[in-house]
């Protein structure tokens, strides 16, 4: 097989493959074979079948699968081994002939290659960078302080209603007179909580109401679909339509949630096994946990600013547009031309930082091992756990949640991008100059929305 490959125009390349019969023909013969074994054809043996009538029945799918197959092996063995850069996947050359296998070989095979464009954004220690420190205010403390108590509190019971609190009574279905509807609905412990009553004229009937109090109000207008109203009557959603008056409700209980104490026991709930014995040293574990979060949003950010001064020194990269748009629909012909014409400059801009983030890394000797994908994993479900305020979680746990993480396909090319923005994180940090500046979270979640 004779293969050559143009590559004059820089951005991309043209790939041509003559094939011959000797290149092919003992594949397609053992593939003939193969077939023959099987065949069921009528008047014959199964494997008796004349070579002849199976290569008139099949041998033209038979050789179109096998050079296809065959084509594809050597491409891409080419591309390996002459370390070719190549985007995306081989197109058919716009001049490609068609292929006639009724005439005899040779069979030339053309494809046209997007070519990765030479980069250069090399990090030294002449560069500055700016790095944010995001400081931890007695707010964002006190915040996380009402979420462990809030988190850890219990109800009691009160004799006047305010805000928040749960009622529980009897309900009781009204007739046109304002009496109890003889065979109506009547609940006992029917649970009632004001506040997401949306209609202000009934939830305003609650108001400052007391233990043993009796108002009358309606359902119908409290609640603002049938899901709701059927789930407070304990009805159908098929006969809920039909309850459209007044009810009585006599409060039995009023429950008010009430925080836990700031105490030894709500410490221990918090982190368990920690010797942490007044309030002072508990807000100080907080504010700990809180900056080791925020260092990650900070190296995220320093990942963005990373991102945006390798571009620049990059300066006005080259791409070959319309063979990248024609690989780019290939991936999304669901979406058509319209999707990629939509998206090609943000593809290409995402495209441009995966070649420099790969080629710093090379730079600096950065490789991402089996150990670093399952410290990402690690990061990664510790952030989970801390969303839901479990900054604390036992490792044995945490080491269930990472294998299972780990077993997912879909999770490891993210998983292995994220190590690699941590190791070129650090590596950087150590080569550059970094110019630091100290935000408040709320100065930080701006400049992130600048990032959008």
């Amino acid at each position: 097989m004779n293969i050559t490959f143009d590559n004059s125009a820089k951005v991309s390349g043209k790939l041509t493959l003559v094939v011959e019969e000797a290149d092919y023909a003992n594949d397609y013969e053992k593939a003939l074979k193969d077939y023959r074994k099987k065949a069921n054809v009528p008047g014959f043996r199964p494997g008796k079948a004349p070579m002849a009538m199976i290569k008139r029945q099949i041998g033209p799918s038979v050789l179109v699968d096998t050079l296809n197959r065959l084509v594809g092996e050597k491409l891409y063995e080419y591309v390996q081994n002459e370390k070719i850069a190549m985007l995306g996947e081989p197109m058919p050359a716009t001049d490609q002939e068609p292929i006639d296998i009724e005439k005899p070989a040779p069979y030339t095979f053309a494809f046209e290659i997007a070519l990765a464009p030479e980069l250069n954004a090399e990090f030294t220690g002449e560069d500055t960078l700016p790095y944010y420190n995001i400081s931890v205010s007695d707010d964002d403390v006190e915040n996380q302080v009402k979420m462990y108590a809030g988190r850890s509190g219990s109800y009691k019971k009160v004799e006047e209603y305010q805000d928040n609190d749960m009622l529980k009574g009897d309900l009781r279905q009204l007739d046109a007179e304002g009496n109890t509807f003889e065979g109506g609905i009547a609940l006992s412990e029917s649970i009632v909580m004001p506040k997401f009553i949306k209609n202000e004229a009934e939830k305003a009937k609650f108001e400052n109401i007391k233990l043993g109090d009796i108002i009358t109000f309606n359902p119908r207008n409290a609640y603002e679909n049938d899901t709701e109203l059927s789930s407070f009557l304990k009805v159908s959603k098929e006969t809920v339509g039909m309850y459209i008056g007044d009810f009585s409700y006599q409060v039995t209980e009023i429950s008010r949630y009430e925080p836990h104490a700031i105490d030894e026991e709500l410490f221990q709930q918090a982190y368990p096994g920690e010797e942490i014995k007044d309030e002072a040293a508990f807000r100080a574990r907080i504010a700990e946990d809180i900056k080791a979060q925020l260092v990650s949003n900070s190296d995220f950010k320093f990942i963005l600013d990373i991102r945006k001064a390798a571009i620049a020194k990059a300066g006005d990269v080259q791409y070959a547009d319309d063979l990248m748009k024609k690989i780019m629909l290939a991936n999304n012909r669901d979406k058509g031309m319209e999707y990629v014409e939509e998206h090609y400059a943000a593809s290409i801009q995402e495209l441009t930082w995966s070649l420099l983030k790969n080629k710093i890394a090379m730079a600096f000797d950065i490789k991402v091992e089996d150990k670093d994908v399952e410290a990402a994993a690690r990061e990664m479900v510790k952030i989970q756990f801390a969303q839901y305020g479990m900054a604390n979680v036992p490792e044995e746990f945490l080491d269930n949640y990472v294998q299972e993480t780990l077993k997912k396909r879909e999770n490891i090319d993210n998983l292995v991008e994220r190590a690699l923005d941590t190791k070129l994180c650090a590596k950087i940090k150590e080569t550059v100059k970094l110019d630091e500046k100290t935000v408040s979270i709320d100065e930080f979640n701006k400049l992130m929305e600048e990032e959008k």
